[in-house]
């Protein structure tokens, strides 16, 4: 579920802006062509932007992509850095239910004086403030749910579950993630070993061979 709510939302970003790109290369074949504007490409990057920011939000959160200083973090003993991780979950997820009721405040101004935007087009704010803040929320529900996640494995001294969960990403993980993102791309299996990269747990025919005893090649000491 987690991968999949990960994909999904990365989809919805791509998608907006993949959008935008098309409002912007048709503004701009417009005005060199026919000398025409739409007089919106621009309220509409700012729409993208606001909106996709926020779905990163939730990616970033997903995956552990947020930026952590882990600096001094990493010279604590285990114990303490989990519990500093569930600190830092606790406080994350208190950001992030405030960023979504301060976004629902402003969209209820928003209907209430009936705002339109300052651009030829004078859209109602409260629409694209709807989509903001159902991306806030959406932050808020997965922050929420991490940290809740954390103090139950806190409570029971689980801290394998915590740093599988909130532990900054470390070099390893990273180059783990991009071999398997080589991988699906090229179109291999999980088990396929891709010629020059090694595999943890699975031995190349160069290893094998220089293991081989030398007297196994016919030579003789």
């Amino acid at each position: 579920m987690k991968i999949t709510m990960e994909r999904c939302l990365s989809i919805i970003f791509g998608l907006i802006f993949l959008g935008l790109s098309v409002v912007v290369a048709l503004e701009t074949v417009l005005r060199k062509l026919f000398n025409v504007s739409l007089q919106g490409a621009d309220e509409l990057g700012g729409y993208a932007l606001a909106i996709g920011a926020t779905l990163a939000f939730s990616v970033a959160l997903i995956g552990r992509s947020h930026v952590r200083v882990d600096v001094l973090l990493v010279r604590f003993p285990r114990r303490v850095q989990s519990v500093l991780n569930c600190i830092s979950a606790v406080c994350l997820m208190g950001f992030s239910v405030l960023l979504a009721v301060l976004a629902g405040f402003t969209l209820q101004d928003s209907r209430e004086y009936q705002s339109v935007s300052q651009t030829p087009w004078a859209t109602p704010l409260a629409y694209p403030q709807a989509l903001w803040l159902l991306a806030l929320a959406i932050f808020a529900v997965l922050a929420s749910w991490q940290a809740l996640n954390a103090l139950r494995w806190l409570w029971r001294r689980d801290w394998q579950r915590i740093d599988a969960m909130l532990a900054p990403r470390s070099a390893q993980d990273e180059v783990q993630d991009e071999l398997e993102d080589l991988r699906a791309r090229s179109g291999e299996g999980p088990g396929v070993v891709t010629p020059g990269v090694a595999t943890p747990g699975v031995a190349t025919a160069d290893a094998a061979s220089s293991a081989t005893p030398l007297s196994a090649k016919g030579v003789s000491a």
